[in-house]
């Protein structure tokens, strides 16, 4: 068994954004019932020694968090490199400074889209998006590497030459290019967010242009979204193999989205160990390897390449987290897909709300 590489720590759902597309769950971590500042150093010290070399500290919004420096600088005595997933709305140069003190070595910054009118229309919040422009000009002068994460769809991909742009114009060192995921407050906004073939085919165009154009200045992630393919991606490298995730309660997951799943109790990092929740639990092991799969997942030349799909999406798409994941070709349920296509172009959003 492969050791996990990387940890989310979720840290809460609590946001001042409204994302139409947030990939929490629908049902959202309380304040009073999220992890201590005691409880996340433990967990830190135990995702070290079980061989984890970085921890990504997310939400919501991590800086939400009143003990969030106390949280980086826990991450930091554990040996885990530490990168801050930020909505930016928070964050300004004394935050920073402070946050970098406490052993701080990374910023990944999540913009709505290339101008002010769109990105706010998205999140939510007015004026947002100078904020988080200010918040990229000081991870910059800072010294420290930013990420920009570019959330795509329907409603804002025909904006991806700005957003690489933006990129550029606020000294980012990598571009995250995502496409929307389809779980939770996603799944509720499906039709207003999956883009047509078209749009997506224009927008890799965009990508890989820019990758040749902008190599060496720019490293450019693209992660698109199933709803056009034939074969299922390898999500998250296959369930349990590389990665967990801690939801803001203790939850231990094997990606973000997992709890999505219904008929699965996921261990808690209030009454197990990390080490014991990767290497015994039910939740692990579940979907780990091949002899899980159904036909035709079972026997198939690709099972330990995309390692039968993405178990949420199958959850989300057929109700049978153990189903054939319908972004293969092969799948009974593929038809599916077709059918959210068809019914996309929705021009409103059902914006999460936390209350």
């Amino acid at each position: 068994m492969d050791a996990p590489l990387a940890l989310l720590a979720e840290l809460t759902h609590r946001c001042p954004l409204r994302c139409p597309y947030c990939s929490n769950p629908v049902e959202l971590t309380r304040a009073a019932q999220e992890l201590t500042t005691g409880e996340w150093a433990r967990v830190f010290d135990e995702a070290a020694a079980l061989g984890c070399l970085q921890v990504h500290l997310s939400g919501g919004e991590p800086l939400a968090r009143r003990d969030i420096a106390e949280i980086i600088a826990a991450a930091r005595a554990a040996g885990l490199y530490t990168n801050l997933i930020t909505a930016g709305v928070t964050l300004d140069a004394a935050k920073l400074a402070e946050l970098q003190a406490a052993g701080l070595d990374h910023v990944q910054l999540s913009v709505q889209d290339a101008g002010a009118a769109g990105a706010e229309r998205i999140g939510g919040l007015p004026g947002a998006h100078a904020r988080k422009r200010d918040a990229a000009r000081a991870v910059t002068g800072a010294g420290l590497p930013l990420t920009i994460n570019a959330v795509v769809h329907r409603q804002n991909l025909h904006n991806l030459p700005a957003l690489i742009d933006l990129a550029l114009d606020w000294g980012a060192r990598r571009l995250e290019v995502a496409h929307v995921q389809y779980y939770g407050w996603a799944l509720a906004n499906r039709a207003a967010l999956l883009p047509p073939r078209d749009m997506l085919d224009a927008a890799t165009r965009v990508v890989e242009e820019a990758r040749l154009r902008l190599k060496g200045r720019l490293v450019i992630d693209y992660v698109v979204p199933d709803y056009h393919a034939v074969r299922p991606k390898a999500c998250m490298g296959g369930w349990g193999r590389r990665f967990l995730a801690v939801s803001p309660a203790g939850r231990i997951l094997p990606c973000h989205a997992a709890e999505t799943i219904p008929g699965i109790v996921f261990p808690s990092v209030r009454e197990t160990s990390l080490r014991d929740a990767w290497e015994g639990s039910d939740a692990f092991n579940r979907f780990r390897g091949t002899a899980w799969m159904p036909a035709p997942c079972r026997g198939c030349e690709h099972a330990e390449r995309d390692w039968g799909g993405c178990r949420c999406q199958a959850a989300a798409l057929t109700g049978h987290a153990a189903a054939t994941d319908p972004a293969c070709a092969l799948s009974p349920d593929h038809h599916l897909l077709g059918a959210a296509l068809a019914e996309a172009g929705a021009p409103d959003f059902t914006y999460r709300q936390f209350g």
